[in-house]
């Protein structure tokens, strides 16, 4: 028979394993390139030495003469602290009777509630890999239009600020409407053109996503002005995409950097600005499978990848061995003293279990990645 405790041990011992595997590896090609580790997380912070550019103990001399000086690796510490990621399922109690004298129902039940739970977390972390930290989905252009669509979908709940940085309300995404850029809420909302829109209660605590190392003046609470090299290479296109323009930029980073790019990624009329220039030339285009079984475009092996939560008309070339994921543990359900993960929702007949996460990203070479901007079809 089926009881609450059961659920439990299904969630813990069968589900918690492959939900993790799915949630690192599935959910997004850039995440399953990145390598997920626990070194450097000290208390609630990571602190993390990046090393940029050579050994200075090297040089040419005499037969009988000094030797070189000897000048170590030059290292920037930084500091980031770990940022929470929660991920819920709700079963009902009347679910679990329903389900009570078969094991293949409730199995089902299970599957469904983690499908659901992994479909939402495709969108928020790939969203977050690709943010600034900040957490902003769009800003308002008018009382009902916004700027950018890409990170908005049916259901999501978001928090509104004004322009003065307060909050104004919490609503849920009734509809989207990607021709015209306009939301419908399921309620009224008094909004102004310049608010802003944030996933509920995320306002300044996602993860430090690929966004953070072009904007801003600071990043892992150091000021770019003064250290050169935490700036990336960052290029107008102003028109369409070709090979001369994305072979420069990995030259670049390669020359100046000496970081090797092994990952790109763009936006959808970027991609179709590069399938345009190849199509032009008779080329054929290729496709690779990664891991993860994503399927994706490939520019001289390399893959190039399609994601939504890219900036429009933007291309990301990346050095994926310069990332790390720093975590304090890998996914877990939290836990009461007891060490219950089913929590009966408070005058509901609902049981809720929480997965969480804490962790940020770093990039230990910000100057070995590049973006692209302005590119458009012909």
């Amino acid at each position: 028979m089926v009881t609450i405790q059961n659920a439990e041990n299904a969630l813990k011992s069968v589900y918690l394993g492959t939900v993790t595997e799915l949630l690192n590896t599935r959910v997004n090609p850039l995440l399953s390139k990145i390598e997920q580790t626990t070194s450097d997380v000290w208390g609630k912070e990571i602190r993390t030495a990046a090393k940029f550019g050579i050994n200075g103990g090297v040089g040419a001399g005499d037969e009988d003469g000094e030797l070189p000086g000897a000048y170590g690796n030059n290292y920037l510490q930084f500091v980031s602290t770990l940022k929470n990621l929660y991920g819920q399922i709700e079963i009902s109690d009347k679910a679990i009777r329903a389900s009570a004298d078969g094991r293949g129902a409730f199995t089902d039940l299970l599957n469904a509630e983690l499908e659901g739970l992994l479909n939402a977390s495709k969108f928020n972390l790939g969203r977050m890999l690709y943010g600034d930290g900040t957490g902003k989905l769009a800003t308002f252009s008018s009382t009902t239009a916004v700027d950018n669509v890409n990170n908005l979908i049916e259901g999501l709940v978001v928090d509104i600020y004004g322009t003065g940085g307060s909050k104004k309300d919490t609503a849920r995404i009734k509809y989207v409407d990607r021709s015209t850029k306009s939301v419908v809420f399921d309620k009224t909302v008094s909004v102004a053109a310049g608010d802003t829109m944030y996933v509920q209660g995320s306002k300044d605590k996602e993860i430090t996503g690929i966004g953070a190392l072009f904007n801003g003046t600071s990043i892992y609470g150091v000021e770019k002005s003064a250290h050169p090299f935490l700036n990336p290479y960052k290029k107008n296109v102003g028109g369409a995409i070709d090979e001369i323009v994305i072979q420069e930029a990995i030259d670049a980073l390669e020359n100046d950097a000496g970081s090797t790019v092994d990952f790109i990624a763009c936006s959808q009329d970027a991609k179709y600005s590069f399938i345009d220039y190849m199509s032009g030339y008779k080329r054929n285009i290729d496709f690779m499978e990664l891991d993860g079984g994503f399927k994706t475009l490939s520019y001289n092996g390399l893959p190039l990848v399609y994601d939504r939560f890219v900036p429009e008309g933007s291309m990301y070339l990346l050095n994926t061995k310069a990332f790390k994921l720093h975590q304090l543990c890998d996914w877990r359900f939290l836990e009461t003293e007891n060490g219950k993960i089913l929590r009966q929702n408070q005058g509901k007949p609902t049981y809720t279990a929480t997965l969480v996460k804490y962790c940020d990203l770093i990039c230990s070479k910000p100057n070995g990645q590049a973006m692209l901007t302005g590119i458009t079809r012909k």
